[in-house]
């Protein structure tokens, strides 16, 4: 079995002692390797979770653990080694003049000797398919350029756990589809554990498993097949499901019967193509 990475243990927060709980004794475990989807209706406290994985904010009730380690005030750059962070938009993470100098940042604030640095600069915009544009102002590159150098910003400092918050909110569907495409390969070469918040729910369906926040509390843990088929109840905790799911019910109501739930059009063209070879 797969080695415990993140542990949130009965973990309550609130911005202010006079504001309300966004968090309620929430539990969770994430494991290496493992690609783990956080989805809620705005305020459910999703985002707050990132945040507090990344030390960015503390808990007022329970404890984290990343990778053995108690996160607290002595341990936080410790903790930051481990963690990265992509945001939703871009701009507010660029510090250099050029892409190379914004990925070489955070490895010179850890102090990396310069040879280490050119050779990730190389390798992390290789894997993101950024290394021609190493001498290019970040202003001049498009919506998705610029969140594929963040990633790289990130990567280049080898964290354990990679967080994307609704970081493909600002791209267009093509752009979305090109980095969570990206992603997906990092994830699978780097061996990295992946979160992602957001409301795309073709990233969801990519994850291994699913923690449905609602109300700053987890209504629900399970794989995106167990998640989407209960459409019912998502929808009165205010989520969408996937188109391709709401059509596979519309077929199930006029007799045509699908065996599982299909997280995509493939797995639906697939076993409509089956049923029809069989008749």
């Amino acid at each position: 079995m797969s080695k415990r990475l993140i542990e949130f243990r009965n973990v309550s927060f609130r911005y202010g002692e006079e504001q309300p709980w966004v968090l309620k004794n929430v539990s969770f475990e994430i494991y290496e390797d493992e690609w783990v989807a956080i989805i809620g209706h705005n305020g459910s406290g999703k985002s707050t979770i990132a945040k507090l994985v990344n030390g960015l904010l503390f808990p007022q009730q329970g404890e984290i653990v990343i990778d053995g380690q108690l996160v607290n005030e002595e341990s936080i750059w410790n903790i930051r080694k481990e963690v990265g962070m992509v945001f939703q938009n871009p701009d507010n993470q660029f510090v250099g003049a050029t892409v190379q100098d914004d990925v070489a940042f955070g490895m010179e604030n850890r102090g990396f000797p310069r040879e280490d640095m050119v050779k990730r600069i190389d390798e992390t915009l290789k894997a993101v398919g950024m290394q021609a544009y190493r001498l290019t102002e970040p202003h001049r590159l498009s919506g998705g350029q610029k969140q594929r150098v963040a990633i790289a910003s990130v990567l280049a400092i080898s964290p354990k756990v990679l967080i994307l918050d609704e970081a493909t909110a600002m791209l267009d569907p093509n752009g979305r589809k090109e980095i969570m495409e990206t992603v997906s390969q990092l994830q699978n070469s780097q061996g990295l554990s992946l979160i992602t918040i957001t409301h795309d729910l073709h990233e969801v369906v990519q994850a291994d498993r699913v923690i449905v926040m609602n109300e700053g509390e987890i209504w629900d843990e399970a794989t995106p097949r167990e998640i989407f088929s209960k459409k019912d109840e998502l929808r009165k905790i205010g989520l969408d499901v996937p188109f391709v799911a709401i059509l596979a019910d519309e077929l199930k109501q006029v007799g045509i019967t699908i065996s599982q739930e299909p997280l995509n059009h493939e797995e639906l063209l697939e076993e409509l193509w089956t049923l029809n070879s069989r008749t």
